[in-house]
């Protein structure tokens, strides 16, 4: 150990006081449309359940099986792929990953849309999910790392809340691709799936463009390469705005390393932060379990507690899913400014408690489909940008050197939790058709929800507006970087 070189750089203060400019906009563009992609897969999904388990759709499988087996398996892949690809992000860097990520999406998606019987169905949901989980691991690090710290925050939660712009685009996908005046029932399914392979082959276009983290390269040995890499940026930057940059808050002196150690991970994640352990795992069960639990079997539940027809289900969901959407675009700017504490903890209770009063007045009788769809888009709108500071939570607080693989750690643990066992549960709850099993699923919901936001409320760090380094001590350092740590 003593023999790894020893450097002192400011690029991490040199990446925060950038202004915004279209190199960000390039960043955005070609990383966080993968949310897109996410979003289509999943709502796709979970409205062309209805019309695979009826005749000649060309796959002898039911709807529970879709909303329920597949959805599973899509899960278990996103908390695998998520750990696998999350230590490879980790050792060997943000780009080569998430371009990997992405290319294994796209095979499994084709090849889900070549299904001809429910076990290739399966598998191939379970590797949709892998590579998707891997996504989620290297994007969110690769984001947090090159966006300024006075923009992090809203950044991080539009960027993850775009996984319903997907999901509106999967929505209406569905109403035209189960037109059985349009498509045949066993061809407008499986079209749905090539078309998510197309966005996804433009997204690896741009993404090429997207640059190594400056920040994960000084720390493994590639100081030259970060430091050419932020000043042509600072050039571009310079160019663009006509004004000079202002010199950089503080530098950082770090021990560079090769990799390390899945047991000093560890011990980082549960010795070091026991806290920020415990807020992470909260933040990722409470928002995995009321969306995973709850949105899977959305469709299952207009068609048979309101009588909507399978092929109109995609308009319905297409409002929910504009009000996920809007959640963070409007709320996300209050992170940066109000703080993470009170807005991580406030849209958690205020989503959960107004999910509670959806699930007393669908047990009293008070809604139709119309109105039910109302509540969801308030309920959703807060629990939306919860559930995304959630990536941007555990992204913050743990070091840099530990951040794909704790990502990956929180986002399979509460998924596992949430998001295996809810779809299976919700999809027997929602199948028995009796209003008492919904109405307990949506405030089993609730309550998960509520209690990670008392969490939160004690919990949740001061983390706006302040570099990554001085959030968390890079595991490197030998000198940190100016800033006080939060305790815990």
């Amino acid at each position: 150990m003593d023999r790894d070189p020893v450097v002192t750089t400011d690029v991490p203060a040199r990446l925060d006081r950038l202004p915004w400019s279209r190199w960000h906009w390039m960043i955005v563009i070609g990383l966080g449309t993968v949310w897109i992609l996410d979003g289509l897969e999943v709502t796709v999904v979970g409205n062309i359940a209805a019309r695979l388990s009826e005749e000649g759709s060309g796959l002898p499988i039911t709807s529970a099986q879709v909303t329920g087996i597949a959805a599973a398996l899509y899960v278990a892949g996103a908390c695998a792929g998520a750990l696998f690809f999350g230590w490879l992000t980790d050792r060997f860097g943000r780009k080569k990953l998430f371009l990997i990520t992405l290319a294994v999406y796209l095979a499994a998606t084709a090849l889900t849309g070549l299904a001809f019987n429910p076990w290739w169905f399966f598998v191939f949901r379970f590797f949709t999910g892998f590579g998707i989980g891997g996504e989620y691991a290297a994007i969110n690090s690769a984001i947090d790392e090159l966006i300024p710290s006075k923009y992090r925050g809203r950044v991080d939660l539009i960027i993850n809340g775009s996984f319903w712009l997907g999901a509106i685009g999967g929505a209406l996908l569905s109403v035209l691709m189960l037109n059985t005046s349009v498509f045949p029932a066993n061809v407008g399914w499986r079209l749905t799936f090539l078309l998510g392979v197309v966005l996804g082959l433009v997204i690896l276009l741009v993404r090429r463009n997207v640059p190594e983290s400056p920040r994960w390269m000084f720390i493994h040995g590639r100081g030259e390469g970060a430091e050419k890499l932020v000043a042509d940026v600072e050039r571009r930057v310079t160019a663009e705005t006509g004004r000079e940059l202002p010199p950089p808050a503080d530098s950082i002196t770090i021990r560079q390393r090769k990799s390390t150690g899945f047991l000093t991970v560890a011990r980082t994640v549960f010795s070091t932060y026991p806290r920020r352990t415990v807020l992470g795992l909260a933040l990722f069960i409470g928002q995995a379990f009321l969306y995973n639990a709850i949105t899977f079997g959305y469709g299952a539940i207009l068609t048979k507690f309101f009588g909507t027809p399978a092929d109109k289900t995609g308009y319905y969901f297409a409002v929910i899913a504009a009000g996920n959407f809007l959640g963070p675009l409007l709320l996300g700017r209050l992170f940066d400014t109000v703080g993470r504490r009170p807005m991580i903890a406030g849209t958690y209770l205020t989503s959960g408690i107004l999910l509670f009063a959806t699930a007393w007045l669908f047990d009293g009788g008070h809604l139709s489909a119309t109105t039910m769809t109302a509540c969801w888009c308030v309920v959703l709108f807060f629990a939306s940008a919860g559930a995304s500071s959630a990536y941007l939570t555990v992204s913050e607080i743990f070091p840099m050197e530990t951040r794909a693989l704790a990502i990956a750690f929180f986002y399979a643990v509460g998924t596992a939790a949430g998001g295996i066992t809810g779809p299976m549960i919700f999809a027997k709850l929602t199948e028995s058709g009796v209003v008492a099993d919904t109405v307990l699923a949506f405030q089993l919901g609730a309550g998960v929800m509520t209690a990670a936001g008392v969490v939160a409320a004690f919990l949740a760090l001061p983390c706006e507006r302040r570099s990554l380094e001085s959030i968390a001590r890079p595991l490197s350092a030998v000198r940190a970087a100016g800033g006080r740590v939060p305790a815990g």
